[in-house]
């Protein structure tokens, strides 16, 4: 197979219960399937896939309700044990004679792999569970769901500009004693420079095509164009309300479909998947098998405070990852290089 072939994503549709899929493969190998998380969809993982198809066969999907993957009916409050479901479904497509998956889940993606590990343990080889909201598990976990709840309630009131400011505004480091530094980290500037940009634009409130993509705990944003692929993503501040005009056309188009898919993930994904209670007791019988990722800038903030702290309920190893909280988004091929390791590990 040459790389051109390796890389090009092959796509499909899959009928699971209440939806259709779209997913994309890539390369061969070992199934690895990377799960999008946020408002996100399978253009999130464009470039690592291509980086990490020379040994894995590398599947990526639109979540339901997402995107390219529509539901049968009405959209409603998401589940993670239904999106695990569909993650079963799609293994058994893909890897017809059994052989268990390697999965990649990131924030509210990652929620979806702890879920899917605990009930269906056999058909995951190796589970990557990249900073996990699991508010559950927080030294204090009224205040993480009160969070959200009223990072919910600004959207329903105000729109997704209120949403962000309040995100961002609540996003405080979980152990401010461990961090000198008074300058915010980059993942608490992103969300406050895109809530600067969404009021600054003033945007229809629920009108998907005027929202810029979710920055805060679990909507990574689509990689920016560069000139060579390994460039990192362009800074928060450099980022505006229209589509950069020097985006590649295939990026602009996951840019257009992260806006559209936000209000899904404000109104029907974010209480429920960052409220998620783990299966501790399985997850901890499993344990072999779960890597918890955590961003190295991003390790006193509620998601990795909260992903460490499974951690060590469950006897899970902990891996830094480069970046913080997006960091697949902030340099993709660091990132594939971390997780290459880390799949790869004995």
């Amino acid at each position: 197979m040459t790389t051109t072939d390796r890389t090009a994503p092959r796509t499909g549709l899959l009928t699971v219960d209440g939806a259709t899929l779209h997913h994309e493969v890539r390369g061969e190998g070992p199934l690895l399937v990377m799960m999008p998380g946020g408002s996100a969809d399978a253009g999130i993982y464009d470039a690592i896939a291509a980086d990490l198809a020379d040994r894995w066969t590398v599947a990526t999907f639109d979540p339901r309700g997402y995107s390219r993957s529509p539901l049968d009916g009405p959209v409603t409050e998401q589940l993670p044990a239904t999106h695990a479901d569909d993650i079963v479904r799609l293994i058994e497509v893909l890897s017809p004679d059994g052989a268990p998956a390697a999965l990649f889940g990131s924030s509210s993606s990652a929620v979806v792999a702890l879920d899917v590990l605990a009930r269906h343990p056999g058909r995951v080889s190796r589970v990557v569970a990249h900073e996990p909201p699991v508010v559950g598990l927080l030294p204090d976990p009224e205040a993480g769901r009160a969070l959200f709840a009223a990072v919910r309630e600004s959207f329903r009131r105000d729109g997704v500009a209120a949403a962000m400011t309040t995100m961002a505004e609540g996003l405080a480091p979980a152990r401010g004693e461990d961090r000198a530094d008074p300058e915010p980290t980059a993942f608490e500037a992103e969300a406050e420079a895109e809530a600067e940009a969404e009021a600054e634009a003033e945007p229809t409130a629920r009108d998907p095509e005027s929202i810029a993509p979710e920055p805060a705990a679990m909507a990574p944003e689509p990689e920016r164009a560069a000139p060579e692929p390994a460039a990192p993503a362009s800074s928060p501040q450099e980022k505006s309300q229209e589509t950069p005009p020097e985006m590649p056309p295939a990026q602009a188009e996951v840019f257009r479909r992260m806006h559209a898919n936000l209000p899904v993930f404000l109104e029907h994904v974010l209480c429920s998947f960052s409220g998620y209670a783990p299966d501790l007791a399985a997850l901890k019988d499993s344990s072999a098998h779960l890597v918890v990722g955590v961003g190295r800038d991003s390790r006193t903030l509620l998601p990795a405070v909260a992903a460490e702290a499974l951690a060590r309920r469950v006897d899970a190893r902990v891996a830094e990852f480069p970046g913080g909280h997006i960091g697949l988004t902030e340099d993709p091929r660091a990132f594939a290089a971390r997780l290459r390791d880390v799949l790869l590990a004995p």
